[in-house]
């Protein structure tokens, strides 16, 4: 992501992309947002928002995915659910939700110009970035790996290290997605640890193994690998041939919400051309919006094409490819 050594610097280039939107719909009251965001992009977020509607008062719960999803399960186990709007990683998650009746589905949000494919098609969740997953290659790495495939090729034996999807939630969308792909499914993965590929807990291991040359290729998020080349690391990403995974860091309103019109407004304002600018150069983040620019460290006029998901097929499957995983590569 972007270095953020000036949070007041990058609120106030916020508040002005905001403001230039203009304030006619303005909502209030209190708003509470769970969120799996770091806390500098939470508080970022939230500040932009209120720009735009400076009445809504707004609480912030903020921890990973998995905790904000345990406490919303226990809050509607004793039938209190708090949270207003949700704002996590990814899709899968959301399907949870949705699945189990929690979300107010929103089919007047305004989707003019948001990539096809990045929110839900009864409007229950809304991707407000794009984050996807490719292979990263050490600048002097032997050969360069076009598709997801070629990863598992003997030529590369030994030399390939991958977040564990036991630990990422980008990694275990990326396993139920290319599992569930006939040219590749469980035989990819069986390929993968006969040759040597090793999984590690997360994308910064892998990022360090790869820019550190410990192993030339490596299945990583692009921010973290065109970030590290702007800086002057020895990193190529490439995007596969099949296409990236995405992970589209989606929002959601609660069922259960006291405040639908802030709640809504929230959303407004994430997939706004306001919103979208904010997420790009203020956070660092791909936006789901078309024509907004792209954050620095993506050449303008670059283009990501992702792998379209069945989400809903995935978090069938996801457990159950958790284990298979775990057998094969180890917990």
């Amino acid at each position: 992501m972007t270095d953020r050594t000036d949070i007041a610097t990058a609120l106030a280039l916020a508040v002005a992309l905001v403001l230039s939107a203009g304030t006619a719909h303005a909502q209030s009251g209190r708003l509470t947002l769970y969120t799996s965001q770091p806390d500098r992009d939470a508080t970022a977020t939230t500040e932009a928002f209120r720009a735009a509607n400076p009445g809504v008062a707004v609480d912030i719960f903020r921890s990973g995915t998995t905790e904000v999803m345990a406490r919303l399960s226990a809050e509607a186990a004793a039938g209190q659910i708090k949270a207003d709007v949700l704002l996590i990683a990814d899709s899968v998650s959301m399907e949870i939700l949705k699945k189990a009746g929690r979300l107010l589905a929103y089919p007047e949000a305004k989707l003019d110009g948001i990539r096809p494919g990045t929110y839900d098609a009864e409007r229950t969740y809304f991707g407000t970035k794009l984050i996807t997953t490719g292979i990263a290659i050490h600048k002097a790495a032997a050969t360069r790996p076009a598709s997801w495939a070629d990863l598992a090729a003997p030529a590369l034996k030994g030399q390939v290290v991958m977040p564990s999807p036991l630990y990422s939630g980008a990694a275990a969308i990326m396993m139920g997605a290319l599992t569930q792909r006939g040219e590749l499914g469980w035989k990819y993965y069986e390929t993968l640890k006969s040759n040597g590929a090793v999984a590690v807990r997360g994308n910064g291991a892998v990022l360090t193994s790869v820019s550190g040359g410990e192993k030339p290729y490596g299945v990583l998020v692009d921010f973290m690998a065109l970030n590290a080349k702007l800086k002057g690391a020895p990193i190529e990403f490439v995007v596969p041939k099949e296409g990236a995974i995405p992970v589209t860091e989606p929002v959601a309103i609660l069922r259960t919400t006291a405040n639908p019109a802030a709640a809504k407004a929230f959303v407004d304002f994430l997939l706004s051309d306001a919103g979208q600018r904010f997420a790009a150069k203020t956070l660092g983040y791909i936006p789901v919006r078309r024509g907004v620019p792209n954050p620095a460290w993506l050449p303008e006029g670059t283009e990501i094409e992702v792998m379209p998901l069945d989400n809903a097929r995935i978090l069938g499957t996801t457990e159950a490819d958790k284990k298979r995983f775990s057998d094969l590569f180890g917990g």
